[in-house]
């Protein structure tokens, strides 16, 4: 997994989304306190960011070392180059103790996960009871009538050949995925809750994320190029079609929240 995004780690960094302030105080509202969080598959740290703020301490991992170069830095996290499988004696060597960690997050990587593993590791790493580990993952995303239905056709029909198969756990927002956990109290499942984030983007930033996609680096590497003349003149059209410049570009994001018994 981590070879999909090395060679684009700059576009990653640049041009993904943001998450909510209200996606980080509702999980954070579900776990009794709020002194360590882990963060797999961290990226360039865009949630251990958020994290920092509201835990005492952060501990950030990813399989990618030139994602974690591109990683913000704040005194409170700290950032680890992981394998992509741990065994329970990696964990707690690498990261935490036993029973010791309040929250385990997962922003947008969950599906790449060998998750009965990496589930194992979570129920031994997390507070018991009642520590609480988040997933999510954000789906397409949604400008306005006319860049929308370019973008779909775009996404559906050009892309869709080369997405790795995990992603349609992402395009059904995490329904299907693998999740044993108990729901959070007040919830009665364990989602997927809805938020959405926005990010303000110009035409040539939304081509900077869609180049950042680990779709298009696998296109690019068969030879092909996604973002073809045509296809650019079809958004550029769509993009200007009630004035250029930058736009409200919004994420619809998907969260899968539970927590481990005793």
């Amino acid at each position: 997994m981590a070879d999909l995004f090395i060679k684009q780690s700059k576009q990653y960094a640049k041009a993904r989304p943001d998450y909510p302030e209200e996606l980080f105080d509702y999980v954070a509202s579900k776990t009794n306190c709020h002194d360590l969080a882990w963060d797999v598959g961290t990226g360039n740290g865009q949630a251990a960011g958020s994290l920092a703020g509201i835990y005492k301490n952060v501990i950030a991992t990813d399989t990618s070392q030139k994602q974690l170069e591109f990683a913000i830095k704040l005194p409170n996290i700290r950032y680890e180059h992981t394998p992509a499988v741990m065994s329970i004696a990696e964990v707690e060597q690498k990261l935490a103790p036993k029973s010791s960690i309040d929250l385990v997050i997962v922003a947008q990587a969950l599906h790449w996960f060998d998750l009965p593993t990496f589930y194992q590791g979570v129920n031994w790493v997390l507070k018991k009871p009642n520590g609480v580990i988040a997933a999510w993952c954000y789906t397409v995303p949604r400008v306005n009538n006319a860049v929308d239905t370019v973008f779909d056709r775009f996404y559906t029909v050009d892309v869709d050949p080369y997405w790795d198969p995990q992603r349609k756990l992402v395009d059904n927002k995490y329904r299907s995925i693998d999740f044993p956990f108990a729901p959070v109290d007040g919830e009665e499942n364990t989602g997927p809750f809805e938020f959405v984030t926005e990010r303000l983007m110009d035409l040539d930033g939304f081509f900077t994320y869609i180049r950042s996609w680990s779709a298009y680096q696998t296109a690019k590497e068969k030879g092909v190029e996604l973002l073809s003349d045509d296809v650019i003149a079809a958004f550029r059209e769509a993009w200007n079609d009630g004035g250029d410049g930058n736009k409200a570009v919004k994420f619809p994001v998907n969260l899968r929240i539970g927590r481990v018994g005793n």
